[in-house]
């Protein structure tokens, strides 16, 4: 079994030599995980603007805690009220990338996100995206605590992450296999045709079998009512219900996908905690007394 230096070194390491590499201008090999697609990026960038709703517009500084490369326009959004954003990564690729993207704007530290080399008390705001899973899972409950720590009172503070299994992504997964099944008779009983599900996409995406990953442990909103949510005050809201796999097999332009998309941020927004406990993608807010 790894020990947590181990994992924390395959992290920085696929950071630096894979993950935070351009692909193309502006694009890295990270963004495999997100759904880039026309159709869905109206609902994509909706979801990367929720954090502006829980954040101070202006003040000192703010944290991005597991900033990366600020990949997407949205994320710059969170600091311009601010005087300083604040990278801290694990990943020198990652620093060097975000500091093309803000310059002077931005202070760029080489730390680990669950041991923050800062004193109590100092951000104004802060970030963390889809960055405490890459901890081992007895970290989490450190890092959350970390975040609370350096962060100034009266302040707020958003993380975003995602659990392990929630009820919807299965519910969405089992109706992706169902669509395989039928797709396979129909293509291979009625129509004749050769027909291998295991290689079938039905968004046409391509395969991932040569995507290399890295180290994510999740957890649950159980675990999290019971680990973090008695240290400190806090709220679970959405982010994003659906993972980018059930947007690629379900959401396409010729099924009127981006008016399906809008009617889920619509719900969401609607019923935010409860797609936030059983979504996806929970906003986790922080907040300091």
């Amino acid at each position: 079994m790894s020990t947590e230096t181990e994992i924390k070194q395959n992290v920085r390491e696929f950071y630096d030599q894979i993950g935070w590499q351009e692909v193309s201008e502006g694009v890295y090999q990270n963004a495999h995980y997100e759904d880039l697609r026309p159709v869905a990026q109206e609902y994509i960038s909706r979801c990367h603007l929720r954090v502006l709703r829980h954040l101070q517009t202006e003040g000192g500084y703010l944290l991005d805690a597991g900033s990366g490369p600020i990949q997407y326009p949205e994320y710059l959004k969170y600091s311009e009220g601010y005087d300083f954003r604040v990278c801290a990564d694990i990943s020198i690729q990652a620093l060097m990338e975000a500091r093309k993207r803000i310059g002077e704007h931005g202070l760029f530290v080489f730390c680990d996100i669950a041991h923050l080399p800062f004193p109590p008390n100092v951000f104004d705001g802060l970030v963390s995206l889809h960055t405490i899973h890459h901890l081992p899972i007895d970290e989490h409950t450190r890092a959350y605590g970390e975040l609370h720590r350096v962060l100034a009172p009266e302040k707020t503070g958003v993380v975003v992450n995602g659990w392990y299994r929630p009820p919807l992504a299965e519910f969405l997964s089992r109706l992706r296999k169902f669509v395989l099944r039928v797709q396979g008779f129909v293509a291979h009983r009625l129509l004749g045709r050769p027909y291998d599900r295991e290689k079938v996409n039905p968004a046409g995406a391509k395969d991932d079998s040569d995507v290399k990953h890295t180290f994510i442990e999740k957890n649950s909103p159980a675990w999290f009512k019971r680990q973090i949510a008695p240290k400190f005050p806090l709220e679970i809201y959405v982010w994003r219900s659906v993972n980018v796999k059930h947007t690629r097999a379900f959401i396409h332009e010729r099924w009127g996908g981006r008016g399906i998309l809008r009617f889920l941020f619509w719900l969401e927004d609607r019923f935010p905690r409860w797609f936030g406990e059983n979504g996806q993608y929970p906003l986790v807010v922080i907040r300091k007394v």
